[in-house]
Order: structure tokens, then C-alpha cells, then sequence
């Protein structure tokens, strides 16, 4: 059975200013969810479940929650407001995903440590943030965090960091902000994401990308571990 997230070519799924920004997470998300993803899994924020087709081949189970206003009900299995405790036994859940959802929280420290109460011991939290990102999902987007406020909610919670780190520089920040400006043409956007896909693989490109990421990240990836 082959998993691997393919990102939707449907507007109404995926707006195209979105895409590019979706393969880059795509490419960070997969090996984290390869590497880290077992046994029974909470999607928090599960949205359309987008992560899905990635995380089906290396989990048991799957539970997904999403917030009380959600209009994404298709795959739910609860409705809770992430900012308040949540209502699950705790200690039951070997895997725990979470991407693009803490910035629209106004008590992320709530979540944290709901996170921890939550997983088994040595179980997983795989999560991600947008750093150098637009405002979005208006009026509910609150934070940016850097790494040093993830580090912090770790250590405050109990959990040990496995992996932290950026993704995304300057170029891809760059390229990201074009996508969204030209999002009103079809055409333009196709050959910009097109373009920007072979751009990010040239050399001089992954060197600047590199070399800015710690100071202006797309956003970050971490991997923890009660």
C-alpha cells in the first residue's frame, strides 16, 4: 500500500496561492510522519485530514478533532475547543499531530499541556508552526512562535525535543508571497509554481535557503517526546 501526500489541484480543497507553500511542508511532513508516526494517532486540527494519505501506512488507529466551528465535519471524530482542557483519558495516544493549528490558539499553553497529559510515555508529538507567514483564517490567527518558545513549552510540559528545526528561507519566503499576489491568474500561477520547484533545487538557491532559514524561517517543524 503506497502513502505520499499528492496536493489537490482543487480550489475549493487547496487555494492556489497555497500550493507552493504546500509542497514545501509536504516534503518536511512526510519524513517527520515516516520517521516518527505509530501506533494510534490524534490528528488535532485535522481540518480535511490533508496528512492523511501519509500517515495511514505507519499508524494503527487514527482519532481526529477538530474545533467547535469547524466546517470540515467529513473525517471529525470530535468537535473540542483546542483551547481548553480535552475531554480524552489521558496517557492514550502513541502518536500526536499537529500542524499549522497553535497559531490559532489564544491559550497555546492550554494545548501543551493537554499534548502531554494525552500521550503514552515515550509517545510522540509531531508538530508544526508558520514563522515569516501571512495573517490568515482572520480574525483567529494570535502568534507566531519562534524556536524558542516551542523549546519553552516542552520543557514546561514535560516533553523532550527529538528534532527542532526551520523550514524554509528567505527564497522560499519570497516565493511564497509571490504565489499568493499572483493567486487572481491561473496561468501566471501554474508557471510560477512550476518554476519555483526547479529554483529551490538549484544549488545557489538551497545555499541562500539555508543560510537564512535560522534567522528568517517559513516556519518550524518539531519532534518531542514525552
Amino acid at each position: 500500500m503506497k502513502c505520499g501526500y499528492t496536493y489537490s489541484r482543487d480550489t475549493k480543497e487547496l487555494s492556489i496561492g497555497s500550493r507552493f507553500i504546500a509542497f514545501i511542508q509536504c516534503k518536511v511532513y512526510e519524513k517527520a510522519i515516516k520517521d516518527h508516526a505509530r501506533g494510534l494517532l490524534l490528528d488535532l486540527g485535522c481540518g480535511k485530514v490533508p496528512l492523511y494519505e501519509i500517515y495511514r501506512c505507519y499508524v494503527t488507529d487514527n482519532i481526529c478533532i477538530d474545533w467547535t466551528n469547524t466546517s470540515h465535519t467529513l473525517h471529525l471524530d470530535y468537535k473540542f475547543d483546542l483551547n481548553n482542557e480535552i475531554p480524552l483519558e489521558s496517557s492514550i495516544f502513541d502518536t500526536i499531530l499537529i500542524t499549522d493549528v497553535l497559531e490559532h490558539l489564544h491559550a497555546p499553553e492550554i494545548l501543551f499541556r493537554e499534548m502531554s497529559r494525552l500521550l503514552r510515555p515515550n509517545g510522540k508529538l509531531i508538530l508544526g508552526v508558520p514563522f515569516i507567514y501571512r495573517i490568515h483564517d482572520e480574525p483567529y490567527d494570535y502568534y507566531r512562535f519562534t524556536e524558542f518558545s516551542l523549546r519553552m513549552f516542552c520543557k514546561r510540559n514535560g516533553m523532550k525535543i527529538i528534532s527542532l528545526e526551520p523550514y524554509g528561507g528567505a527564497m522560499e519566503i519570497i516565493l511564497d508571497i509571490v504565489a499568493k499576489e499572483i493567486a487572481f491568474s491561473k496561468i501566471l500561477s501554474e508557471i510560477h509554481l512550476f518554476l519555483s520547484k526547479l529554483c529551490i533545487n538549484f544549488n545557489v538557491a538551497m545555499k541562500l535557503s539555508n543560510k537564512t532559514s535560522r534567522k528568517f524561517p517559513l516556519g518550524y517543524y518539531l519532534i518531542a517526546q514525552k
